[in-house]
C-alpha cells in the first residue's frame, strides 16, 4: 500500500475523504497537508474548482524519524578530530566575539559544549532563541569542516538553554491540558528538533495525550492529539 498519495477533489474535504478511501484508513492514521487549491478567477468563475491534499501515513513518518534519529546518533569518536575541532571554534569565537565578552568550550562523551558569557549579551540569543541558533549552526559547520563523522556541537549563552526547555515543558504541560479539555489536537510554532525532542519527552509518560512531528525543516511543528 503506498505511503503517501496525493488526492484531489472540488473541496478540501471531499479531497481527504477521497484519499482516506484510496488509502482505506480513518482520519486520524494521516498527517494531511492542502498542496494546492485552484481558485476561480471572474474569468473562469464556471470551470470547476480542484483542491488537491497530500496524504501520509503517521506510521511513514514515526519510522522516518526514527531514521533520523538513528542516523544523528552516529557520533564521531576520533578524538584528534574533536580536540581539531575545539581548536577551530575557538579561532572563530576568538575573532567573532567583542571584547569583554567570555567563553569556554568542552568536551563531553565527544561532544562540544560552548558556554558564552557576558554582560549586555541578549542580542546573541535573538527572538526564542534565533541567534543562538543560527550561532550554534554556525560553530557545528566550522568544527566539522574537516571532520569524517559528524561532530555534535551545543552552544549556551548566559544559562539561556535551560530556561527554554522549563519555559516549553511549561507548555508541554499547558496545551497538553488544553488538549484533554477541548478534545482537540493542537500544533505549536516551528522549532528547531532540539525544541521538539523536549516537547516529545515531556510527554511521552502523558496517559491522554500523544506528540508527532510534521512539516519540513526549518518549519517543522509539534502537534499534541488525545490518545
Amino acid at each position: 500500500m503506498a505511503k503517501t498519495i496525493i488526492s484531489q477533489g472540488k473541496t478540501t474535504n471531499e479531497a481527504i475523504e477521497n484519499g482516506l478511501k484510496e488509502l482505506k484508513v480513518s482520519k486520524d492514521m494521516v498527517e494531511i497537508k492542502v498542496i494546492e487549491e485552484e481558485k476561480r478567477s471572474f474569468y473562469n468563475i464556471l470551470a470547476p474548482r480542484v483542491v488537491k491534499v497530500e496524504l501520509k501515513l503517521k506510521d511513514e513518518i514515526k519510522k522516518e524519524e526514527r531514521n533520523t534519529e538513528k542516523a544523528e546518533r552516529k557520533i564521531n569518536k576520533n578524538e584528534e578530530e574533536i580536540k581539531e575541532a575545539v581548536n577551530q571554534i575557538n579561532k572563530f569565537l576568538g575573532k567573532f566575539l567583542p571584547k569583554g565578552i567570555e567563553f569556554q568550550t568542552e568536551i563531553k562523551e565527544y561532544e562540544i559544549y560552548v558556554n558564552i558569557t557576558g554582560e549586555d549579551i541578549n542580542y546573541l540569543i535573538g527572538y526564542r532563541g534565533e541567534t543562538i541558533n543560527a550561532l550554534q549552526t554556525i560553530l557545528t559547520s566550522v568544527a566539522n569542516k574537516k571532520s569524517t563523522l559528524k561532530i555534535r556541537v551545543y552552544l549556551d549563552i548566559e544559562g539561556y538553554r535551560e530556561k527554554r526547555e522549563k519555559t516549553l515543558e511549561d507548555l508541554a504541560e499547558k496545551i497538553a491540558r488544553t488538549v484533554v479539555r477541548t478534545g482537540k489536537s493542537i500544533t505549536l510554532e516551528p522549532m528547531t528538533a532540539y525544541e521538539r525532542k523536549i516537547i516529545h519527552t515531556k510527554l511521552q509518560t502523558h496517559s491522554k495525550v500523544e506528540t508527532f512531528s510534521k512539516g519540513e525543516e526549518p518549519y517543522r511543528k509539534v502537534v499534541i492529539k488525545l490518545k
